[in-house]
């Protein structure tokens, strides 16, 4: 006679996960019922390879829609790890029961929609379907936990089953807990089929009941099942009728799905990650499942180390202070042995010296921990994932969850293809490394932080439609946007990433696409957006060594369609316009200086000219272009100072003065303390202002002056107070300087310079 052995467990936990395998061991069951997913039957050998190494994830999804996907995380803590560990090692069976994901994929959408309450958005997001129940199945524990004279459900659990010595009774009393559970909610909160949430745990356990069914039809006779300890109630005999689960599951829609094995990460684990069945602390679960001898004296171990690599003193004495500290404290709360929290007060008691800021590393590095797993090389996977790690591999870039720098030299063959394939992924979506800037002289440098998710091997999936390596994906997927992209801006910033990416074949199509675009396009902005990008691609071209013959020709018609329509695209423009032109003004000006074309240069001073003896331009595009000829030395001190003076005369509206001032001073005050006479321009319009014209005006001013740096607003303060106006020692002779003082000190300046004092 088949006989049922319910294993309920918390889904990850090295307690339960302890207990469930000498709960196993002393059994010796001849099944064993895994609460998962059946559509992965086809990996769950990988789970003993000697390269497989948790955190691991069973990655569902249909190949057709790639983003219909499903996580199921395992750490070497996870009891259903365990369960299957230990099945596989004894040559025991061990089965999935869980409803397949093939429906619940397909019942995703189905049902959220049927159950969108009226009105809803449906484009809002997915919710939780957890949030429609009632509040004790968010966290059922919790209540006993309240009932144990607890107020957090992670530290009752962690003090009754992650820290239990014995585990005899432990799995009949979380059965009979839940059985308990259930029974008073269900007088409260009936199952209702119409709801979605109750709906979807009914078709699970209908499933799972089903399962058990069919494993005692075929001679099983000691089974094991294993699952969520929610879930044990139901699982627990005598079952409905097999006719009312049948009816319920008939019919089920069906999507095609398939299974594989990914690494995972403890931060991916953790709960503050959004994983429904997260844990707080990931990292001292692991340390409880691999330190089972003595773990209070091996974690503050850890944390000393950990501390000393982080300059902190953390010596051998304080670690044994610690650990006296953090057995009391276990032992003034009653409890076995000493918990995380009576870990982490030690350790900032006598580690620390009080210091919180410590802990904050020590909760990163060790509590969540930095621990990413690894899966075996013939692990199933789409040809674009094989082609990554292979590349992976030859320029010796292993994926990390944790960020590192990366510097590139990209004169040396080994960093340039490290760079092309970093560029090749961002622009398939998989941002693996974010370029940084780089501190280094040159172009041939550049900077990157890496920072490997295990998302990205969904983006890796839906990316395989464009290709099978990485290469091919690329270029495949640059033509298909070149031909979609909507604008020119759009254009050129795809030709700078596919430059970058070093695809030569998308390039061909792209500049086939760039100068179609750049042949019909009318709009200035548009022109000038373009600009910046394509200077980028020719100023850098040696350092990739790419032809970009064909860009300069772009480049050099760019150029002067802007330089002619740049006054008409400037005429009448309010506030908000001139604004958003003044900063395509300052982008085109550093491309053109970039480029250090002198054809070019010519035809931009010659616009910009124009543009400051425009009387009706608006007054922050006025001076922004008379600034902008100052400092490349088309107009003369004397003549920006007149253009300034002509600016703020009294025909000027005060607010277009202002606007004009902002565009000629905004972000750099240097001009008007080493200014003389643009200073006594300025200075003289402000006296002259009517003092309710001033107050209007002061939000403007201030807005000004509040780009300079603080030093410079300090030595204008100082200016103003002495009441000086000049800039040099003329300027000073008369108020703070004493000539005869001076010349006494004449002699020993010489003295200090190795002058002789006739050389004076």
């Amino acid at each position: 006679m088949s006989t049922l052995h319910l294993f309920g467990i918390r889904h990850h936990g090295p307690g339960s996960a302890r207990s469930l395998r000498q709960s196993l061991e002393s059994l010796e069951p001849d099944l064993i019922l895994v609460e998962g997913p059946p559509d992965a039957a086809g990996v769950i050998e990988q789970i003993v390879n000697p390269d497989m190494s948790p955190p691991v994830a069973i990655l569902i999804y249909s190949p057709e829609e790639p983003q219909q996907a499903v996580y199921y995380p395992f750490a070497v803590f996870s009891p259903e790890w365990q369960a299957m560990d230990y099945g596989l090692t004894e040559q025991v069976p061990v089965q999935w029961m869980d409803l397949p994901q093939t429906h619940q994929l397909a019942l995703r959408q189905q049902l959220d929609q049927q159950f969108e309450p009226p009105g809803a958005d449906s484009s809002a997001g997915d919710e939780s379907p957890e949030s429609a129940l009632p509040e004790i199945r968010h966290d059922p524990l919790f209540w006993l936990a309240q009932a144990a004279g607890f107020n957090d459900s992670e530290r009752w659990w962690e003090r009754m089953v992650e820290q239990r010595s014995e585990t005899t009774d432990l799995f009949p009393a979380i059965v009979e807990a839940m059985t308990a559970l259930r029974t008073e909610m269900e007088k409260d909160y009936p199952p209702d089929l119409n709801s979605n949430p109750d709906y979807r745990e009914a078709l699970r356990e209908a499933y799972m009941r089903q399962t058990i069914r069919k494993a005692k039809k075929a001679g099983h006779e000691k089974i094991a099942i294993v699952c969520g300890a929610w879930h044990t109630p139901a699982l627990a005999e005598p079952f409905p009728p097999a006719k009312q689960d049948t009816a319920l599951l008939k019919g089920l829609p069906k999507l095609k799905v398939t299974s594989t094995w990914i690494p995972w990460t403890y931060e991916r684990l953790a709960d503050r990650s959004g994983y429904g069945a997260g844990i707080a602390a990931p990292g001292w679960y692991h340390h409880l499942w691999t330190a089972s001898d003595q773990p209070t004296i091996h974690w503050l171990t850890h944390v000393a180390r950990l501390l000393r690599q982080a300059d902190v003193d953390a010596s051998s004495a304080s670690v044994i202070e610690a650990v006296r500290l953090a057995n009391s404290l276990a032992a003034l709360r009653d409890c076995p042995t000493p918990g995380l929290p009576e870990l982490n007060e030690a350790a900032q008691t006598v580690l620390c010296f009080g210091d919180e800021l410590p802990l904050r590393l020590i909760h990163e590095r060790l509590i969540i921990s930095d621990r990413m797993g690894q899966v075996p090389d013939d692990t199933p996977m789409v040809p674009l994932q094989v082609d990554l790690q292979r590349w992976q591999k030859k320029l010796w870039l292993k994926p990390q969850v944790t960020s590192k720098e990366l510097a590139l030299d990209l004169r040396k063959p080994n960093d340039l293809l490290r760079s092309q394939l970093l560029h090749r992924l961002n622009l398939l979506g998989i941002p693996w490394g974010r370029p940084t800037f780089s501190r280094g002289k040159g172009t041939f440098k550049e900077a990157w932080m890496l920072e490997w998710q295990p998302e990205f091997e969904i983006a890796l999936i839906e990316a395989g439609q464009w290709g099978n390596t990485i290469e091919a994906a690329t270029i495949a997927y640059a033509c298909d946007v070149a031909e979609k992209a909507p604008n020119l801006p759009r254009l050129t910033e795809l030709l700078d990433q596919v430059l970058l990416a070093d695809l030569p074949e998308a390039i061909a199509q792209l500049m086939l696409c760039l100068q179609a675009e750049a042949a019909v396009a009318s709009d200035v902005v548009h022109l000038m957006s373009a600009l910046p990008s394509l200077a980028q691609i020719l100023r850098y071209r040696d350092v990739r060594q790419t032809d970009t013959d064909v860009v300069t020709h772009v480049v050099d018609g760019l150029v002067t369609r802007i330089c002619i329509g740049l006054p008409g695209a400037c005429a009448s423009l309010d506030d908000d316009a001139a604004a958003m032109m003044d900063r395509q003004i300052m982008q085109t000006h550093s491309a053109i200086n970039l480029l250090q074309n002198q054809d070019h240069q010519q035809m931009w001073w010659m616009v910009l000219q124009q543009l400051a003896h425009r009387e009706s331009l608006h007054g922050l595009l006025g001076g922004r272009c008379c600034r902008l000829l100052l400092d490349g030395g088309q107009f003369e001190p004397a003549r920006a100072a007149q253009r300034l003076g002509l600016a703020l005369s009294l025909a000027t509206e005060p607010t277009q003065a202002a606007a004009w001032i902002e565009g000629f001073l905004k972000g750099s005050g240097l001009l008007l303390l080493h200014d003389q006479e643009i200073w006594q321009v300025l200075d003289q319009w402000v006296c002259e202002l009517a003092p309710e014209t001033f107050v209007t005006l002061l939000p403007l001013l201030r807005r000004t002056f509040s780009t300079f740096p603080a030093a410079e607003r300090r030595q204008m303060g100082e200016r103003v107070t002495q009441g000086s106006v000049g800039t040099g020692l003329q300027g000073w002779e008369s108020e703070v300087l004493d000539c005869d003082r001076a010349e006494q000190v004449l002699p020993l300046v010489a003295q200090l310079l190795g002058l002789s004092a006739p050389n004076l």
